[in-house]
């Protein structure tokens, strides 16, 4: 039983053969499918596909390089698809300081915005935090310091979200940093990039994590695990993630599926 917390059905990428792709990762062992939408076209399908798919669960959020071409009263419209029961958190949000199609005081607006709405509708956050360089850790640390603003202001109000806040999504910082999420009650999400050669650095980041902090995603159709590194991934390569990480902690595959399922049960609460 493996649950992949992060996957992109209804790009386009799947448009010829969506049922097929679903399929083959039901085979591999995915019993639930977490779809996060990037603006609210994204966030409108991946509901329908959630609605239409019992194992598929969606998130609707505004991905930081949407914020700049979000139309007026894109949060009303968000908070609309969010009170859906399929829909489990907001997102993915968060900073992207790499690509910067929207200028970082914009990115920053909609993030602190959308913390607010996923607080106010008692749902966790699924955060999308890219640095400007490998060794840059702007972008998270910016994102770190904005979560401990928005826990200070919400703590009190929303006791249920203690210890499941969120997840930092294909977490590519520092261990330091990765604790430091941690400690504010959030997961860490690891995708393809964990098992690739050239990733002694992440690899050692997953080794030193408590495994009931992890969550496993793929983040299909991009980051294919080796040894499908640069061809389209899918939910069916999971497995290739858990083996990793299984791998790093010394455990059992069954280990890390059973570990990494329950994480992601207690934090979407499904």
């Amino acid at each position: 039983m493996l649950t992949d917390t992060h996957c992109h059905l209804d790009f386009k990428a799947f448009d010829g053969d969506r049922a097929e792709v679903l399929r083959r990762g039901r085979e591999a062992g995915v019993t639930r499918f977490l779809n996060p939408g990037i603006d609210l076209p994204s966030s409108r399908a991946a509901l329908r596909l959630a609605r239409a798919q019992a194992d598929v669960f969606a998130a609707a959020g505004l991905h930081p390089n949407s914020a700049a071409q979000a139309a007026p009263g894109w949060l009303e419209d968000l908070r609309s698809l969010a009170a859906s029961r399929k829909v489990v958190a907001v997102g993915e949000i968060g900073l992207d300081y790499y690509r910067q199609h929207a200028p970082p005081a914009l990115q920053r607006e909609a993030f602190r915005r959308q913390l607010d709405l996923a607080a106010e509708l008692r749902l966790p956050v699924i955060i999308h935090s890219r640095n400007a360089s490998r060794e840059d850790e702007q972008a998270v640390r910016d994102v770190l310091d904005m979560l401990k603003v928005w826990q200070a202001a919400w703590r009190a109000r929303r006791p249920e979200l203690d210890g499941r806040w969120g997840v930092l999504h294909s977490f590519s910082a520092s261990a330091a940093l990765a604790q430091e999420a941690i400690a504010l009650g959030f997961f860490i999400g690891f995708t393809g990039p964990v098992t690739f050669k050239n990733a002694p650095d992440l690899q050692a980041v997953a080794r030193t994590l408590p495994l009931e902090r992890v969550l496993i995603e793929t983040d299909a159709p991009f980051l294919s695990p080796h040894p499908h590194r640069g061809r389209r991934n899918e939910p069916a390569r999971l497995r290739l993630v858990a083996e990793k990480i299984a791998e790093l902690h010394g455990v059992s595959l069954q280990t890390v599926a059973r570990i990494t399922t329950d994480n992601a049960a207690r934090l979407f609460g499904w």
